[in-house]
């Protein structure tokens, strides 16, 4: 079995219990949103995807908020709960994978997020993830994901699942500033804000 198959499986087994921790993700998706501010203001942007939008709790808080958002998810089970938990605020949720591309035409969202996606990737896998946001974003790329913080229960977590963590906390952002197509870079700029303890947005402007 694939990596790319297995990562899959693993989400749709534990949609059901993320289900579980929807309204503390969206908690927790608001005070990084209200701490990073000063320096990164979502709110003059409209459109937003969210790529791997799980149970579609920062869909939420986003649509919440005021935003015109969209989600895209491989995971099955996991846009099955999403469905469920924002049925009254509406979101469209597509079925795609990043690293297949998406059906959007270039620069078709203000904002392109992805919440705790790129550190569970291969670092060759994250290339494509980079790319093909950027390729979308009209503004901004966001990866909400760990910083170098590390903690023992996520350390722990994360070596079990089996994910790249431990690699991209300590090269994440040298990776998205040097990432490369064949005719340019990803971004032309990386600025990060630490939104948590342990998570942080990886701010990243597309090449234009």
């Amino acid at each position: 079995m694939s990596s790319k198959k297995a990562h899959h499986l693993i989400f749709n087994r534990v949609a059901p219990i993320y289900g579980i921790f929807f309204n503390s993700q969206k908690r927790s998706f608001k005070m990084a949103i209200k701490k990073a501010k000063p320096e990164f203001d979502l709110t003059k942007y409209r459109s937003i995807l969210d790529v791997g939008s799980g149970t579609g709790a920062l869909c939420s808080v986003l649509a919440d908020q005021g935003h015109e958002v969209t989600g895209v998810e491989p995971a099955e089970r996991m846009m099955t709960v999403a469905k469920v938990k924002t049925a009254s605020q509406g979101i469209p949720f597509i079925s795609g994978n990043i690293l297949e591309g998406l059906p959007f035409e270039d620069g078709a969202f203000d904002i392109v997020m992805a919440s705790f996606v790129a550190h569970g990737l291969t670092p060759e896998h994250r290339k494509q993830m980079y790319m093909e946001m950027s390729r979308i974003a009209k503004h901004y790329v966001i990866f909400h994901d760990f910083n170098e913080n590390r903690s023992l229960p996520i350390s722990l977590i994360e070596w079990l699942e089996g994910g790249d963590y431990f690699r991209f906390i300590k090269t994440a952002r040298h990776e998205m500033r040097s990432c490369k197509t064949a005719l340019s870079t990803c971004f032309s700029e990386v600025k990060v804000i630490d939104v948590a303890k342990q998570a942080a947005w990886y701010i990243c402007k597309p090449q234009v």
